[in-house]
């Protein structure tokens, strides 16, 4: 199973938590309105327990249908289309479905149609917010939006990572001959075909930067089965699977270059107005310094020996040493090994 399908699923194990929860406090809530406010009490028929019960079937019932149809359709369907979009469709089409079952059971002489309509529209409420919630945190990217929340970068903390600054060859020829929409439509489709290789080698997709992505990832996760040089060859890998695709949109194929370096960053929040995360220190200043001597050594990634000496044996790749190089801004020398195919 893939990373991105794991994401998916937890996601929906999310909302199948929080809707039962939801599905348990409308059940109490109406429970209180009757105690306090019906003279008559409740009907012969009504229980606590069996209201209980009502209320998160249906929660979770709900949760792997409507879940499942958010997750694993809409934001995949309808990934490009506006915020607002999806949010006002999702939540229009529950809200015509729950008055067609609420027409329904009044046919057959439903005997709790108000109730029905009421808990209807509560959760069109909660459908569209979950939707919302769904597109904010796909905005941040795995993870950012729940750390935002927790407020776990508040405090600028050090943390040990490894950055790749992957750039696409020739990108300003390419824009010349697409045009401005043409070469935006271009980076949307290459980032996203780059997406899964990413996440299924634990890397997480720090900032794009015009025609050049950063990725970084934990220190552990990106030495674990050398998964941060692995990720350059598995998008070039389904680059290259996809070259029918660009070369018939586009007249184009895309080719890249990367350099990737590791060591201790600053990891906080930043900004007013607009809140993010972000990392500072030398180390991204040296991978991106790597990165723009793949062009002069003709190289397609090449990494701090720092970084490669840290890894397992790289039995399908060959590190060639390309012995210490001043980089652009800094005083002291850096050893460089380019990393190519076995």
């Amino acid at each position: 199973m893939t990373r991105r399908l794991n994401m998916k699923f937890a996601q929906l194990r999310v909302i199948i938590v929080s809707w039962l929860f939801i599905g348990l406090m409308i059940a109490l809530h109406d429970h209180l309105v009757m105690q306090m406010h019906s003279s008559l009490g409740p009907a012969k028929d009504y229980t606590l327990i069996s209201s209980i019960i009502i209320n998160m079937v249906a929660a979770l019932v709900g949760a792997l249908l409507g879940g499942s149809f958010l997750v694993f359709y809409i934001n995949e369907k309808y990934q490009n289309k506006p915020y607002g979009y999806t949010v006002a469709a999702v939540t229009l089409s529950f809200i015509a479905i729950i008055i067609l079952i609420s027409f329904v059971l009044g046919a057959i002489a439903y005997p709790d149609r108000a109730r029905l309509i009421k808990n209807g529209m509560i959760w069109a409420v909660i459908v569209g917010i979950t939707q919302l919630l769904l597109q904010i945190n796909s905005k941040f990217g795995p993870g950012v939006f729940w750390n935002l929340v927790k407020g776990k970068y508040n405090t600028p903390r050090e943390e040990k990572r490894i950055f790749m600054f992957l750039d696409i060859n020739s990108s300003t020829t390419i824009a010349e001959k697409l045009g401005d929409k043409k070469y935006h439509s271009f980076l949307r489709d290459f980032y996203a075909d780059i997406t899964n290789p990413v996440l299924d080698n634990k890397g997480e997709i720090y900032q794009y930067v015009g025609d050049e992505v950063v990725i970084a990832w934990k220190y552990a996760e990106g030495i674990e089965k050398n998964q941060c040089v692995r990720c350059f060859f598995d998008i070039k890998e389904q680059i290259e699977s996809l070259k029918e695709k660009y070369l018939a949109k586009y007249n184009v194929w895309p080719s890249f270059k990367a350099g990737m370096h590791c060591g201790m960053v600053v990891v906080g929040e930043i900004g007013n107005i607009k809140r993010d995360i972000t990392y500072s220190g030398d180390v991204l200043n040296t991978a991106a310094r790597i990165q723009a001597l793949c062009k002069e050594f003709k190289k397609e990634v090449i990494a701090s020996a720092e970084l490669i000496n840290k890894l397992q044996p790289l039995r399908k790749f060959e590190a060639q040493p390309l012995g210490s190089i001043k980089l652009r801004g800094k005083e002291k020398e850096i050893p460089l090994i380019a990393v190519v195919p076995a």
